[in-house]
């Protein structure tokens, strides 16, 4: 299994490898075709330039000189003088009777930042300079449009790239959710088989001795038991949301962490008076209560003040558990809701997680860490909708 990892990962590995040597071939060919054309152009505008050079020197063209300066190509041509006055324009849609002439020179300032001029000059056979003129001409559409093809292959890439992310993230949560099903299902099977014995075991008990206390604890926690198995099984399929008073759930929740909570934590509970009736699912939301209640004991190492708040707001109710704790720090704080991740030297690091589950995927809801100061404490913060068609 270790080598058939290793092979994957390697493979893994030269498709990524492949996949960037195959992008740097196609940046460096456009890039090696861009060169190649932009030399072409610039061959074809020297070739005008001797043959503006030619009729200067001799006005009486000859066929092949006269057919080069007819065939001035598409690229934007511009001839001034020594003094950078425009003599000759050619392929610049630029109407004489329409437009001012500063529209031209800005033309002009344009394509002397494209390429270097080619001079256009004639000398005496003294070698005096009496003729100094120089040629600017600008890139083809095409030459302009292959500038712009690396960027868009790049954003090609970059686009099929961030699909192939997104498919692959949906994947692995596809299959974090099909785990978490299987493990919870699994799991209230195998708590539901000896808790069936243990009550039948209780009930034969009780017939003998009815006012014992211990079997009467007993009793209690093989209900607790068996409110724990159906929790579970409501992780592993689709939990049914009804509209039940969350003030009870989260007091009834509250009230029974209490008594087995150290005596040096103190709870302190901020509830409307009157009833909240939303929908949701009573085990799943005490199941997160007692998650972040627990979490909070922890970080107080079983002495404290943990409160907690219910407050009504527009669209959503708004709980809020708050400890006086060790607080958290930012590096933890961003993975505190991951699978498996937990600062404890025992667990499992699937509390948070589960409350994440259970808030957001389950009620539509939102879980979060709404403040949190290193030797203070931390407040979580949690959202549920008021109503099932609500969006969180």
């Amino acid at each position: 299994m270790k080598l058939l990892g290793t092979l994957k990962n390697k493979f893994k590995n030269s498709w990524l490898f492949f996949a960037f040597a195959i992008v740097v071939l196609i940046l460096w060919n456009t890039n090696m075709l861009f060169k190649s054309l932009s030399q072409q152009e610039r061959t074809k505008m020297e070739l005008w330039a001797m043959a503006q050079e030619e009729y200067i020197q001799n006005p009486s063209l000859s066929n092949l000189t006269f057919e080069v300066l007819q065939r001035s190509g598409i690229n934007p041509m511009i001839q001034v003088d020594e003094f950078d006055n425009i003599i000759e324009i050619r392929n610049i849609p630029w109407d004489a009777k329409k437009q001012d002439s500063t529209k031209l020179y800005s033309i002009l300032s344009k394509i002397k930042k494209e390429n270097e001029p080619i001079l256009i000059q004639f000398r005496n056979e003294t070698g005096e300079l009496l003729v100094n003129q120089k040629l600017y001409y600008g890139n083809s559409s095409i030459l302009k449009k292959l500038q712009y093809y690396p960027l868009a292959l790049l954003l090609i890439i970059f686009l099929f790239g961030a699909v192939l992310y997104f498919v692959y993230k949906t994947a692995r949560i596809a299959e974090q959710n099909r785990l978490w099903a299987a493990m919870a299902k699994e799991t209230a099977h195998q708590i539901g088989t000896p808790l069936t014995s243990m009550i039948g075991w209780v009930t034969l008990l009780k017939e003998k001795q009815k006012e014992s206390t211990p079997l009467l604890e007993i009793e209690k926690d093989i209900e607790r038991l068996n409110l724990i198995t159906d929790r579970f099984s409501k992780v592993g399929s689709e939990p049914e949301l009804k509209p039940l008073d969350l003030n009870a759930a989260v007091v009834q929740t509250v009230n029974y962490l209490k008594k087995r909570s150290s005596e040096h934590v103190k709870f302190e509970m901020d509830l409307p008076e009157k009833e909240v009736i939303i929908p949701f699912n009573s085990q799943l939301i005490s199941w997160t209560l007692e998650n972040l209640i627990k979490n909070g004991i922890d970080a107080m190492k079983g002495k404290g003040t943990l409160s907690i708040q219910l407050k009504e707001l527009p669209r959503q109710i708004e709980l809020l558990v708050s400890d006086t704790g060790s607080g958290i720090k930012k590096e933890v704080a961003s993975r505190i809701f991951k699978p498996g991740f937990t600062t404890k030297s025992r667990g499992w690091g699937l509390g948070l997680s589960l409350a994440k589950r259970i808030v957001e995927d389950f009620h539509k809801g939102k879980i979060s860490i709404l403040k949190t100061t290193i030797g203070k404490g931390t407040s979580f913060q949690v959202l549920l909708n008021k109503s099932p068609l609500t969006p969180s």
